[in-house]
């Protein structure tokens, strides 16, 4: 039996004060949100209590599916490692961007450093593979295919895309993971399907279709900040499609109230049982 502890969008703050020149193009959007009340929606204590659940809980694995910071800022990154760091080791927890991750192209590049040890597959000890998606790990009998949806957009869009190249790798992982008998658990930050032009991912239906097609036993998303779960037809049954309100999330709120999903996966090669249990709502007041 492997048990995960899935969170997602913890949307770190407080919220670095940027400069005026931070602030060109969607940051200025994205800092005025939140100032009108988005930052009051995001709480530490309510996040330090879902962790503290978490460790309790004692599982095999984390996965954190992306927003960890909001306006991608220089000053936001550090802090975020410094959580990752908290969280577990980076053999224990596994992470995917998000949207506000990847918020501007200027300091993509020094997120993926900064939290690379938690980003990256087993194979991320060759160069060609440092910062690559998809990536893979394994554990016991799982894998864990990590998939990178975030981007730079305009203003007031949030959408996500992965690319051919991204899509047709994650067919063959799923494909090779199958024959290997693992039980196959793909992490992303968007859902891999509609929620409206502002929010989507781009090239949901070529992701859709490549998992209906390989088959997994699970795929785990955030974005939503909502705890929902979809199916996926699969060639052997229903997949099942799971998200998680933001984790940071006070109670009474726009969103959903914090709470994460400790996915427990049992069975053999063929047979793979997935079971979903909503750990609580611990948003607070």
């Amino acid at each position: 039996m492997f048990r995960l502890a899935h969170f997602s969008d913890p949307h770190i703050g407080p919220l670095p004060r940027p400069s005026l020149g931070e602030l060109a193009g969607k940051r200025a959007t994205g800092y005025l949100n939140w100032l009108a009340g988005r930052g009051n929606h995001h709480r530490m204590d309510v996040l330090d209590r879902l962790v503290r659940e978490i460790a309790a809980a004692d599982p095999d694995h984390v996965a954190v599916t992306g927003d960890l910071i909001n306006l991608g800022l220089a000053a936001e990154i550090g802090p975020a490692r410094a959580f990752l760091q908290r969280l577990g080791a980076p053999d224990r927890v596994t992470v995917v961007p998000g949207n506000h991750d990847a918020y501007h192209l200027a300091t993509v590049a020094e997120m993926y450093r900064a939290w690379s040890p938690w980003l990256e597959g087993d194979d991320a000890g060759s160069e060609d593979r440092r910062y690559a998606f998809p990536s893979l790990r394994v554990r016991g009998q799982v894998a864990l295919i990590g998939l990178n949806s975030g981007l730079p957009t305009p203003p007031f869009m949030a959408t996500g895309f992965l690319g051919q190249r991204q899509i047709e790798t994650l067919g063959d992982l799923l494909a090779d993971t199958a024959r290997q008998g693992l039980a196959r658990v793909v992490l992303i930050h968007h859902p891999p399907f509609d929620i409206g032009a502002q929010k989507r991912l781009l090239d949901h239906a070529g992701v859709t279709a490549t998992i209906a097609k390989a088959g997994a036993e699970a795929v785990l998303h955030g974005h939503t900040h909502k705890g929902t779960t979809h199916n996926l037809p699969g060639a052997a049954g229903p997949i099942p499609v799971i998200g998680a309100p933001s984790a940071s999330a006070a109670a009474g709120g726009r969103h959903e109230a914090a709470a994460w999903n400790l996915v427990t996966i049992d069975g053999e090669p063929g047979a793979w049982r997935v079971h979903v249990e909503r750990k609580g709502t611990v948003g607070g007041g």
